[in-house]
């Protein structure tokens, strides 16, 4: 009867146990206004009142040990409408991501500036208008930010620098302009692979910028002018540079370039001199250096001569294989 009396005891403090809801009531909360505030769509149908957010809803994820939300992350379907500020009320969140989504519109969202622990911010591939909001810097533990193809307009905010832990900064696609900042030359901490390219930024490239060793950084189809020599030094570590479709002009006869670079495309400017000999060495796996001023033959050996005449044609005066020979 004793073992009777507690094998029923047992039974039941476990399926109590199992029943009882991990998911914080006051997230859970904010996850249905978040659905509501979207029109009860589709994409968020796991979303029911009566099931237990971090057992059965599906874009969202829950701390093991705290059952808070810590990540949102909602990807490619059918929702329109503005970021609710609701967001900004998950003060857990350490992942935010609203993607391939273009029907989602407005400016960013305001509220995110409360997501002190947010380390993760993907707001890419919707329809945002407005400017990059400087509140973005006040999010400290931000290792990766990313608003490209969106119609963001307006200049780049210079407190972006402040952030001390970014690993990688995406304003890429969109329709900014002024100049680059200056301060992108001052990143404390981690460097991140910047890109902005396919925007409207005008100017020189800020020599600060010859500070940093950027692994990767695109400034391709602006309207950049000027220098970019900075850029480069056999003392970096870069792997990629993008300076295509701009403005830039500098001699590059002198340029010494980082001895891992992998990918170089400095098509489509006035960039005139020759080819420095020391490409050769270089472990390159992409190259473009077409439609600039280039004169003098191609130094011959390493990958140099594995690129097709594409790769140097409509220069002033290149020759040497893949091109015509020198005369």
């Amino acid at each position: 009867m004793k073992t009777l009396f507690l094998s029923l005891v047992i039974s039941t403090l476990l399926s109590l146990s199992l029943s009882k809801e991990l998911c914080n009531s006051h997230d859970k909360k904010v996850l249905l206004q978040i659905k509501k505030h979207f029109g009860d769509p589709y994409l968020l149908a796991s979303w029911k009142s009566d099931t237990d957010c971090c057992k059965a809803w599906y874009q969202v994820e829950c701390d093991s040990t705290s059952n808070r939300i810590i990540s949102l992350t909602i990807f490619a379907g059918n929702l329109s409408g503005q970021i609710p500020a609701a967001v900004g009320d998950l003060p857990y969140l350490q992942t935010l991501v609203f993607r391939k989504l273009t029907d989602v519109t407005g400016p960013i969202q305001p509220a995110i500036a409360k997501l002190v622990r947010l380390n993760f911010l993907r707001l890419d591939r919707l329809n945002l208008t407005g400017t990059v909001p400087g509140f973005l810097s006040k999010l400290k533990k931000l290792t990766f930010l990313d608003l490209s193809f969106n119609g963001l307009s307006g200049s780049i905010p210079s407190s972006l620098a402040l952030l001390p832990n970014l690993a990688a900064l995406h304003l890429d696609r969109n329709r900014l302009t002024g100049s680059i900042p200056e301060s992108f030359g001052t990143f404390k901490g981690s460097v991140p692979g910047l890109y902005l390219s396919h925007n409207q930024l005008t100017g020189e490239i800020p020599a600060s910028l010859g500070n940093m060793d950027f692994i990767v950084i695109d400034l391709s189809r602006n309207k950049l002018v000027g220098d970019a020599s900075m850029l480069f030094g056999l003392n970096k570590t870069t792997g990629s540079v993008y300076l295509s479709r701009n403005i830039l002009e500098f001699n590059l006869s002198n340029v010494a370039f980082p001895s891992g670079l992998e990918n170089l495309d400095i098509s489509h400017n006035k960039i005139f001199g020759s080819i420095p000999p020391q490409m050769t060495q270089i472990p390159l796996q992409s190259l473009n250096m077409s439609y600039n001023r280039l004169c003098g033959q191609i130094p011959v050996g390493g990958k140099l001569q594995s690129f097709d005449y594409s790769t140097y044609f409509h220069n002033r005066c290149l020759c040497g294989v893949p091109l015509e020979n020198c005369k």
